[in-house]
């Protein structure tokens, strides 16, 4: 088996740490670096998914764009399929017990999901898991042995679960067993490197911990910050609204960027395409001076998040038609058909061919 050819260490570094909210530790990351260019063994960074939702947006891609990263500098990207822990439920961020998924959806959210990390990760190089493959053998004795390497006081500590005790909101322990598990996932992937948002840093850190437990070396924790929405404001989410959702058409998808600001695009740059540090403050440097239009600069950066997803010919066909629209003031090449239906008190609007009812408008008397 051919060794893998890794870039200097300085360059690997500074690809990686693009964009990142924080790194447990850094020097054990520029450690496990250098040993890697001296055996040319890669790392094993891991990110673990629990799919309880079919489509990804923009949001959801920060962090699997960052183990792309591992895999472009020549490191095993292992991405975990928490079909397991998704029959749990994460408590993160949770203000209250959420109802667990069944089997068969998380099987069907898995799907769809690998379907669309695939346009990201490379499928042939991407190490794929299930922590089914593990949790599910394990036995009573095993779970308990689990169980008896941390501290409930410890467990407590951690925000979600400090505030419900403080509400007097109930907790479950299948709750409390989640972090263990998802830090146990560790300890059988022999991680080298966990991603994940800045709001799991809490179950990254117990990876690390308990890793120990087990006699392993710590994993380096990386946490990526979250991705604001194209409102400016809120982070992305399909509830609020204000999300790019990747399996979107085209054209969708360029208008929505188009509508972020100026400010927030520089953001998009960083954490939403692969380009490095040096590449961003360059042209930035360029829209600063006058010398670029930062409108041109949106929609390049329009054009490279399409083209990752739907590719080159759909995101130029689809800056061609929002060029056509808003800049040449010319009608589109495709017009949506529109019908209106009058009722009593007002007209409901629907879409062709679909004939769903998407708003109804009240009308003054005087008109309907």
């Amino acid at each position: 088996m051919t060794q893998p050819k890794f870039k200097p260490l300085d360059e690997q570094l500074a690809y990686l740490k693009k964009g990142v909210a924080e790194i447990i530790r850094e020097s054990e990351l520029k450690a496990k670096l250098e040993e890697s260019l001296k055996t040319g063994k890669p790392l094993r960074a891991k990110l673990g998914v629990d799919p309880t939702a079919p489509d990804l947006h923009l949001g959801h891609t920060v962090v699997i764009r960052k183990l792309k990263h591992f895999q472009d500098m020549g490191h095993t990207a292992v991405f975990l399929i928490g079909d397991f822990t998704a029959l749990v439920g994460d408590p993160t961020g949770q203000s209250e017990t959420r109802p667990p998924l069944s089997r068969e959806q998380v099987d069907a959210n898995a799907k769809t999901y690998l379907e669309q990390v695939f346009k990201i990760l490379d499928p042939k190089k991407t190490e794929v898991r299930r922590n089914s493959e593990w949790l599910d053998k394990l036995s009573s004795y095993d779970i308990v042995r689990l169980c008896a390497k941390y501290r409930v006081a410890r467990m407590l500590e951690r925000e979600d679960f400090r505030t419900r005790l403080e509400n007097e909101q109930p907790i479950s322990m299948h709750e409390l067993l989640y972090p263990l598990i998802v830090a146990y996932d560790s300890v059988v992937l022999k991680a080298d490197v966990e991603l994940g948002a800045t709001e799991q840093k809490f179950n990254l850190l117990m990876g690390r911990e308990i890793q120990r437990e087990y006699g392993q070396e710590s994993q380096v924790c990386v946490t990526m910050p979250i991705l604001v929405g194209t409102d400016g404001q809120r982070k992305m989410s399909k509830s609020l609204g204000n999300y790019v959702g990747i399996t979107e058409a085209p054209g969708e998808m360029f208008g929505k960027l188009m509508s972020i600001s100026d400010e927030l695009m520089w953001t998009y740059w960083e954490l939403v395409t692969d380009r490095t540090e040096s590449w961003i403050a360059e042209i930035r440097k360029t829209v600063e001076a006058g010398t670029t239009h930062p409108m041109d600069v949106k929609m390049r950066l329009a054009q490279e998040i399409i083209s990752q997803f739907h590719g080159k010919d759909a995101a130029k066909q689809a800056e061609q038609n929002f060029q056509r629209v808003f800049r040449n003031r010319e009608a589109p090449e495709e017009i949506p058909e529109i019908r209106l239906k009058r009722v009593p008190g007002g007209v409901f609007v629907t879409f062709p061919p679909s004939g769903i009812v998407v708003e109804q408008m009240t009308l003054p008397h005087s008109i309907a």
